[in-house]
């Protein structure tokens, strides 16, 4: 099994963070893995994205031009990166950023509703564990408890307290996300 994605969206939107706990989560389950950011120099409110590769075998690159998977955060993502998922490949999008939602018909697309439920969660913050819920839903390539581990490896100390709470987010995208094509 090798699993190569790209999460794209704004700076802030927690889309490093995201990569990174997916990254740490497959470490925990003995994984081969790579994690290789992107961003401008703007940071916050500017673009980033970052690819993950997650295998059973050695990686010989963290450099990628086609994706398995995709995950889009905002429209400019979405017009840079559609494209390069592979036929038969995976697109998630939260349609909140996004105007023009993907057109592909050779692709799985699913949609999930990210911004809106992190707010009627009562946290914003939790926006990118809702979009990784959903990413496990349909790719459910780790465990949960590898996921809480990695959380754990990837967040300081100081915000272990949060752990709960991310993990009710990651519970609350595995249940509301919609597919809106399969191939």
């Amino acid at each position: 099994m090798t699993e190569e994605m790209i999460i794209a969206g704004f700076g802030g939107q927690g889309v490093l963070s995201m990569g990174k706990i997916l990254a740490y989560s497959g470490i925990m389950e003995d994984k081969e893995v790579t994690w290789f950011p992107s961003y401008g120099p703007e940071m916050r409110g500017g673009t980033a994205n970052v690819t993950v590769i997650i295998s059973d075998t050695r990686i010989s690159s963290p450099i990628l031009h086609e994706f398995d998977t995709a995950i889009i955060l905002n429209q400019q993502s979405m017009d840079k990166f559609e494209k390069s998922v592979k036929p038969g490949g995976t697109l998630l999008y939260d349609p909140n950023g996004v105007l023009t939602p993907p057109s592909r018909n050779d692709i799985n697309i699913y949609k999930v509703e990210g911004t809106k439920t992190a707010i009627e969660m009562g946290n914003p913050k939790v926006f990118n564990m809702i979009v990784f819920g959903s990413y496990l839903k349909i790719r459910p390539i780790l465990s949960l408890d590898n996921v809480e581990k990695g959380l754990q490896k990837s967040l300081p100390e100081r915000y272990h307290k949060l752990i709960p709470l991310n993990l009710e987010a990651i519970k609350k995208g595995q249940e509301i996300v919609e597919t809106v094509q399969e191939v």
